[in-house]
């Protein structure tokens, strides 16, 4: 394991934290800070004994108390002895179906909609190549499957679970984990933790907050941007999480850019591999398009 490390962040951005507030590590320096780092539990602090109280009588009574050693442990930046005691808490937690057996359901069902999309790609290609044999009849290859059209036109299904008794005090133990985890540079386990708090609770900002940072870690701004996008549709009065927005929008910005342009640059440099079996290249053509119609036309220049 890699010991985590602060270089290259902006630690005076953010203070020294002991509010327990979410730092969001941005790339290339720079810090965002989101309230609460961890979810606060509603009770006194423990006793330093190596297991629950005897006042802890029931399951989500020792859940909880697991839940805050673990913060006391994180306050302090024991981040192992905090992610141990969150995954105590999680153990302990009386929700009826555990996090294996959520991340089992959600991977059988998405193997089943990557089926259903294989199907009926497949179908779908055996219509156009009748609809073709057929004098191609193309308005029959329009309305043969509707189901299918509007499918696309809604996009693919996403696993939901049904409402689980503590579900969301699990989805709240488990996005505490993703924290420690992040902090440990586990970001893929963070990113796991966060999709089963999500799953119990698809309104939970701070996970879409927490796996937006674990995205953004290991440079997937495309889903860090996604993810804080969605927490700002459920916190929009949140500045922070506003502002975290902003940053991610240029940064992603920024990257479709130079994409475009390492993608034109290779294009190019096919046209002028073709073009000069003839003696030709790009630089041969002018385009000029027309302001009032957007259209653009091609010139040959054979001077060039």
């Amino acid at each position: 394991m890699s010991e985590f490390t602060s270089e290259g962040f902006d630690l005076d951005a953010v203070g020294n934290n002991d509010s327990g507030e979410d730092v969001i590590f941005e790339i290339g320096g720079g810090a965002t800070v989101v309230p609460p780092a961890v979810e606060e539990p509603h009770q006194q602090s423990p006793s330093s004994s190596s297991s629950p109280s005897d006042a802890a009588s029931t399951p989500i009574d020792k859940a909880e108390e697991w839940k805050q050693r673990g913060n006391e442990e994180f306050k302090k930046k024991n981040y192992l002895e905090a992610y141990d005691m969150y995954t105590e808490a999680i153990d302990a937690c009386p929700c009826p179906v555990n996090v294996e057996e959520i991340l089992r359901q959600r991977d059988e069902f998405d193997e089943m909609e990557r089926e259903k999309a294989r199907s009926r790609m497949e179908e779908e290609t055996k219509q156009r190549r009748k609809n073709d044999n057929d004098d191609g009849k193309e308005e029959n290859s329009k309305e043969t499957n509707p189901s299918s059209k509007k499918m696309q036109q809604q996009g693919p299904a996403i696993f939901e679970l049904s409402h689980q008794e503590y579900g969301d005090k699990l989805a709240i133990f488990l996005n505490n984990r993703a924290a420690t985890n992040i902090l440990l540079e586990r970001f893929e386990d963070a990113i796991k933790d966060a999709d089963v708090a999500l799953i119990l609770n698809p309104r939970y900002a701070r996970a879409y907050i927490r796996r937006s940072s674990a995205f953004e870690k290991t440079e997937r701004t495309e889903e860090a941007l996604r993810d804080v996008k969605k927490a700002l549709e459920l916190e929009p009065s949140n500045a922070n999480i506003r502002k975290s927005a902003i940053r991610l929008q240029k940064i992603e910005d920024e990257r479709l850019e130079k994409l475009k342009e390492e993608t034109m640059s290779k294009l190019k440099d096919l046209g002028n591999s073709l073009l000069g079996n003839f003696g030709m290249s790009l630089d041969n053509f002018n385009t000029v398009q027309d302001p009032k119609t957007g259209s653009y036309s091609i010139s040959f220049n054979q001077g060039k």
